[in-house]
């Protein structure tokens, strides 16, 4: 399944210098994302019973090609949940960009809000790059049924975020599903 993008920017960050950055990022890891190769390896992975970690792995790879740090600490040490820690981050400028890659719990427990929030305490970012599988099948009930489409759900949460009168310190988000 070919990867989509879905970006979410408030309206008085379009033309800085700091999002023409993160967008050449997305658009950069996007294209990384859409090789024959990779959709292959994250298709073998995304699996009903496969943690969300085979996936990040996959992520890995191709995030650190362009300058992402896995899993950098200190990032909310000026909180008492210091031990928090986004799955990936590089430094953009005067901020930064976290990612966060879901898979079976991204709308269920609100994974996707969470990580919203993680990027709005963080002090060193402005920017999420969120990861969410396009259709979710978790196990062979959901294969007959009506399959879980949490990339779909993520950006209708999301584009609350980015109507001017909701406005956080949140200045752009960029869904990719997988």
């Amino acid at each position: 399944m070919k990867p989509l993008i879905k970006i979410f920017i408030q309206d008085d960050f379009v033309s800085s210098d700091e999002w023409k950055e993160v967008k050449k990022l997305s658009n950069k890891l996007f294209k990384l994302l859409s090789e024959p190769d990779v959709i292959k390896r994250i298709k073998k992975v995304n699996q009903p019973g496969v943690s969300s970690h085979k996936i990040q792995e996959v992520i890995t790879y191709e995030s650190e090609k362009i300058g992402f740090k896995s899993e950098i600490k200190g990032l909310f040490s000026n909180y008492k949940n210091s031990k928090l820690r986004p799955d990936f981050h590089k430094k953009i400028m005067n901020t930064g960009v976290i990612i966060e890659v879901e898979k079976g719990q991204t709308v269920q427990n609100n994974n996707d809000l969470k990580d919203f929030w993680k990027c709005h305490i963080c002090e060193e970012v402005n920017y999420l790059f969120l990861f969410v599988p396009q259709v979710l099948i978790q196990n062979e009930e959901d294969k007959i049924k009506k399959s879980k489409k949490p990339y779909k759900d993520v950006c209708n949460h999301m584009s609350s975020f980015f109507e001017p009168q909701n406005y956080t310190n949140v200045r752009g988000v960029v869904v990719f599903g997988y």
